[in-house]
Formats: C-alpha cells, structure tokens, sequence
C-alpha cells in the first residue's frame, strides 16, 4: 500500500457521526449501506482531511463537496458570497483524524461575534470571520465525482490533465469498449463532444446519455488524481448493469498504476457483484488483493458503524451470498 493511503479514520461532531472510527482501507473501497445512513458524509469526511492543508483549503472542501453534491439544485443560479457563507457556516464542526492528517474546526459564536477555530495538524488558527478571506483554492488532483459525472465546464478542466498526461488513446480506448460506435472524444469549442462512426462531424455529449458522461468524468479522473484520491459517489448511477465489470475493471487497473486512492458508494447488489467478480479476475491476473468493502449500519444502540471486509473476507461473503448491504 502507498504510504500516502489513507489507512484508518476517526470522525467527530460531523453530520451524522459523533464518534465513529474506521480501519483497514486498501487502494480501492467500495462503501455500501442502508440509504441514508451517511455513505456520502463519509466519503465527504475522507476528502477533507486529505484536502484540508490550511483555513482556505478547508474552506475549499466544503463549498466543493457541497456544489457537486447539490450541483442540480444551483443550475442556471448566480450565487453571492453570502449565499456561499451560508454554505460553509451550514457545518457548525468538524474533526476527523487519519493515519495523516488531524483536522479540527469549529463555528465559534461569541458575544454577537463569529469566529472560526481551525486546527490543522499543528496548524492553529482562530480568525473572526469579517476577516476571513473566503477564498478558494481548488485543486485537480483530488476529486469528489457524483453519480451523473462533472459539468462540462469541470470536465474540461479535468480533460486537460488527461491531455497533459498523453492519455487521450487510452480514454478513447475506453471509450469504445464502453459504446463501439464511438470513434473519438474531445473538447471542442469548450463542448464535451464524441464523433461516432456514422456520423462525419462530432456530437455534443449531452446527446448521448448520463452515463457515458460519468463513464468519461470516471476514467479522467482516475488519470487527473495519479498519487492521490478520488471519491466517487453512487458509482453505478446510470451505468448499465452489463458495463459494471468492464468499469471496475478499469478503476482496479488504473488506480493501481497511477497510485490512486479510490472511494465510491452505491446502493446496488448488482454492483457489489460486480466489484467482487472483477477484484476476483484482479487477484488472478495481477495478485492485486488491495480492495476493501466498507458496510456502514447502525448497531442495537443506534450507534454508526463500520464494517470493513478485506478482500478474502468479502469474496467468500459474496460467494456465499451472504447480505453485505446493511445491519
């Protein structure tokens, strides 16, 4: 395991965990659980702590997570920094320690006075906040994808990697294994845009359905976050149950040659099938046991829960088609 893994987690006073801990992720981690029961938050609790460096990054994490996981909600909406306060100051605290990082922060009311407290490994900081700057600064190397795939103006930024990295063939490649009358994928005018056999010119890719969307935001993802993480979440939504495979396949394949972390949730059997099918081929051809299955439940006392099945546990749970999508 890359010592950059996320290995272990304790969460805190954040959305629905007060005391939660979590050990033994591997490269790739597939979390599932009871709708509800936080699979999300979760995933959004492993991005802050990796993405949290400083009060600005921190800052960053929370508006990114927010937007892409509401991004719906704020089509065709202009938004004002207050409204973007509003935001952040909706996450009263947080704290979340790993293998890595310890992160803290906490809305402060004090006298009619707000103050935000951050403490960042050994990084501490309280600063009112008509002093904080409110800024921004994302990054490409760790992304947070949902389950209809990035904008297309994120998929653009996101694409550009791909083009840096010189791994325009292997997309395509892809690309055709996903749907074999496609020929090409590119960024035309500013326009994610696929050519497809019949057809002399190139199509919009909003033509073309939801899925081949997140197949491609998944695949440059994978390429944009090498010696990093990546979260993804409700992985199989809108692909067909028939392309599972081939998608895991390829998340197992490039997460391990480009050292990246791996994250996503679903709510699928289908799609756990799938995850332990293709893990299985994986550990055949490559020796690669480097998966985990996170079930996220509640226990008798009403207390959130993690499950965390190494690779030989989870095949022979699956196999034996035991129930790993809640407690």
């Amino acid at each position: 395991m890359s010592e950059h893994f996320i290995r272990e987690i304790e969460i805190k006073d954040f959305k629905c965990f007060e005391n939660f801990k979590a050990e033994g992720f591997g490269r790739v981690n597939l979390i599932g659980g009871k709708n509800n029961v936080g699979k999300t938050a979760f995933m959004e609790a492993l991005c802050i702590n990796v993405y949290a460096e400083d009060e600005d990054t921190f800052y960053t994490t929370i508006m990114y997570v927010t937007y892409v996981r509401e991004k719906l909600e704020y089509i065709n909406r202009l938004f004002s920094l207050k409204d973007d306060i509003a935001f952040f100051e909706n996450i009263k605290s947080y704290s979340s320690k790993t293998n890595l990082n310890g992160i803290k922060y906490k809305l402060i009311h004090e006298k009619g006075i707000k103050k935000y407290e951050f403490q960042i490994n050994d990084y501490n900081h309280i600063i009112n906040s008509q002093n904080f700057s409110y800024t921004r600064k994302l990054k490409t190397s760790i992304l947070f994808v949902d389950g209809k795939g990035f904008t297309n103006k994120h998929l653009k930024k996101i694409y550009s990697e791909v083009q840096r990295a010189d791994r325009e063939e292997d997309l395509n490649s892809f690309i055709k294994e996903f749907d074999n009358c496609i020929e090409k994928f590119k960024i035309v005018d500013d326009s994610p845009e696929c050519k497809l056999k019949k057809l002399d010119d190139y199509i919009r890719l909003s033509e073309l359905g939801d899925g081949l969307r997140s197949y491609i935001s998944i695949i440059s993802a994978l390429y944009a976050c090498k010696g990093s993480y990546l979260y993804l979440d409700e992985i199989e939504n809108g692909i067909h149950y028939t392309n599972l495979d081939k998608l895991w396949e390829i998340i197992l394949t490039i997460s391990k040659e480009q050292k990246v972390q791996v994250f996503a949730t679903t709510h699928s059997k289908e799609c756990i099938e799938s995850y332990a099918r293709v893990a299985k081929k994986q550990k055949e051809k490559e020796n690669d046991e480097d998966i985990t299955f996170i079930e996220l439940g509640k226990n008798k006392e009403d207390e959130l829960k993690a499950m965390v099945y190494p690779y030989d546990w989870f095949i022979d749970e699956v196999e034996q088609n035991h129930e790993v999508r809640g407690w």
